[in-house]
C-alpha cells in the first residue's frame, strides 16, 4: 500500500516511527528512523521497527555468521523493496516476511513514492557481524517499477 503523505503513513505505522537513525545514517540514502521494540539486555533477540522516507534505502550489506545468523524483515506499513545480489527486486507490502540467510548480499528500503516500515530482527548466530558495502546507485534504484 503506497503512502506518500507522512501524516497518513503514521496512522498505519503501528510500531511507531521512532527517532532519526543517526548511528547508521552513513549507510542510508535518505532519512531513516528506528524504534527499538526489545531491550538487548533483556533478550537475545533484538527487534526494531525501521522506517524509511520515500526513496530511502540502505546500502548493499551482508550479515556474516559462522553458524546461524542472518536477518528477518517483517513488513508492517507502506511499500518498499528488497533485493539480493544477482536477483530481481521484490516488492514489499504489509504482511510480507523476508528471511535473509547469513552471507547474502542485499539491500532494502522504501519505494520512491511511499513511506515504508519493517521490523528488523537479527537472527542469533555465532561470530555475527554486519558488513556495509556500496550504496544502491540512483540508476539501479530508478529502474525499479
Amino acid at each position: 500500500m503506497k503512502i506518500m503523505e507522512q501524516s497518513e503513513f503514521e496512522k498505519t505505522n503501528v510500531f511507531g516511527t521512532g527517532k532519526p537513525n543517526e548511528a547508521y545514517a552513513k549507510y542510508f540514502i535518505g532519512n531513516s528512523f528506528i524504534n527499538p521494540l526489545t531491550d538487548p539486555k533483556q533478550t537475545p533477540i533484538h527487534l526494531s521497527n525501521v522506517t524509511f522516507e520515500p526513496g530511502c534505502r540502505n546500502n548493499w550489506h551482508i550479515h556474516h555468521a559462522s553458524k546461524g545468523g542472518g536477518q528477518i524483515l517483517i513488513c508492517t506499513a507502506g511499500s518498499g523493496w528488497y533485493q539480493e545480489e544477482g536477483k530481481d527486486a521484490v516488492s514489499l507490502e504489509p504482511g510480507c516476511v523476508i528471511v535473509i540467510p547469513a552471507q547474502t548480499k542485499h539491500w532494502h528500503g522504501a519505494k520512491a513514492d511511499s513511506w515504508f516500515s519493517h521490523i528488523a530482527m537479527e537472527v542469533p548466530g555465532n561470530n555475527t557481524s554486519n558488513e556495509w558495502l556500496e550504496p544502491v546507485s540512483e540508476q539501479e534504484y530508478q529502474k525499479l517499477k
